[in-house]
């Protein structure tokens, strides 16, 4: 009992500590790349907190499988180091009994990935998409951001405010630059405001300004100083999109099995198979030579996580392709590297067998010498 609740213990802390350090470097990650998008004008700014919160819970289920396999990594590698696995394999401890607490650590993560891949991954993705088909159906003046020029979706006008109010329906120092009729159209306002007709339309109200219009490369323009213009600004509804295979539920892949939605099925099942498998895998992989290097199993357990889920994104892609039967699917995967999970396990415990029998028979005759 001390064996077990010792090591689980230790597994939760390092687990917990990994999670948080995935967790951090995916959200700078995802911060960095979505408020560069916002400030180029390509995302609204009010959307970054939603999508960042999105795509953490789309990819939680492969950190936290990440992080139970560096959970028992890094605490059997610590064992190693300590000198505390010679010390539980004098007292009668074999090396396979480490699969007892492992895998009652394992399971029920495995348990939590499962229900975060099968349930929580495809609404954060359907959501997601939704979020931003909304996004898109929004006018051009609901996108646009503060001291920077942006096209419109038909790419026949350019927008830049300097600023814009706290209930952001009025703007300062307007620009706007349209093409109709071949014809070059220029506005620069000092101030405006967005306003809802009786019928529906919106329209962009300036005021206090000046207008350019002619052809370019040509002399010839015409300048209108107005108190007051309005521009249409144009609606555009809300598209529905084809549902993607990723945000479907077991459902809805069920009702119409395809290739796409046999492939989602296998990923999906798949990464909690593989958090134990890999669990497994990291017992013979913690091994560290104390005379050697301390950090080398480290590499060939990253090689081998790397390796791991390339090929089950492989074998997901052969079933989409048809080249796998999708009664098939990954299995064998999962299979294999169990096994061979197995093997290294049964190879490492048969070598710290013989060298017990060794110094069994050595040191008695070296003492009797």
């Amino acid at each position: 009992m001390i064996f077990s609740r010792s090591l689980r213990k230790e597994f939760s802390q390092t687990a917990l500590m990994a999670l948080t350090v995935l967790v951090a470097i995916l959200l700078t990650v995802t911060v960095v790349k979505l408020l560069g998008l916002a400030a180029g004008g390509a995302l609204s700014a009010d959307a970054v907190a939603a999508m960042v919160a999105f795509g953490v819970l789309t990819y939680l289920p492969v950190i936290l499988s990440a992080s139970v396999f560096a959970a028992v990594l890094m605490t059997l590698s610590r064992c190693y180091r300590d000198s505390e696995m010679i010390i539980w394999m004098s007292s009668g401890v074999s090396l396979t009994r480490f699969m007892g607490p492992v895998l009652a650590f394992a399971v029920p993560m495995a348990l939590v990935v499962g229900l975060m891949s099968v349930v929580v991954s495809p609404w954060a993705i359907g959501k997601k998409a939704e979020y931003q088909t909304r996004l898109d159906s929004r006018d051009e003046t609901a996108q646009i951001t503060p001291g920077v020029f942006r096209e419109s979706k038909q790419s026949d006008q350019v927008f830049f405010v300097d600023s814009i109010s706290e209930s952001k329906d009025k703007v300062s120092n307007v620009f706007v630059q349209s093409v109709q009729d071949n014809k070059l159209g220029v506005i620069a306002a000092n101030k405006g405001f967005v306003t809802t007709h009786p019928n529906g339309d919106r329209f962009v109200v300036l005021q206090q300004g000046r207008r350019y219009e002619g052809k370019a490369g040509t002399t010839q323009y015409n300048l209108v100083d107005f108190d007051q213009a309005e521009l249409r600004v144009e609606q555009r509804g809300a598209s529905l999109s084809a549902l993607s295979v990723k945000s479907m539920n077991v459902g809805q892949l069920i009702a119409k099995p395809t290739l796409d939605g046999w492939g989602e099925m296998h990923w999906r099942l798949g990464l909690p198979i593989s958090l134990m498998v890999l669990a497994v895998f990291a017992i013979p992989l913690s091994y560290v030579n104390t005379r050697g290097g301390r950090s080398s199993n480290m590499i060939f357990a990253l090689l081998a996580y790397m390796v791991y889920y390339n090929t089950m994104s492989i074998f997901q892609a052969w079933v989409v392709q048809g080249r796998i039967s999708p009664w098939v699917g990954i299995w064998p995967l999962h299979a294999l590297f169990f096994l061979l999970a197995l093997m290294m396990l049964l190879r490492r415990q048969w070598v710290w067998s013989v060298r017990n029998l060794f110094n069994a028979i050595i040191q008695p005759l070296r003492r009797g010498g």
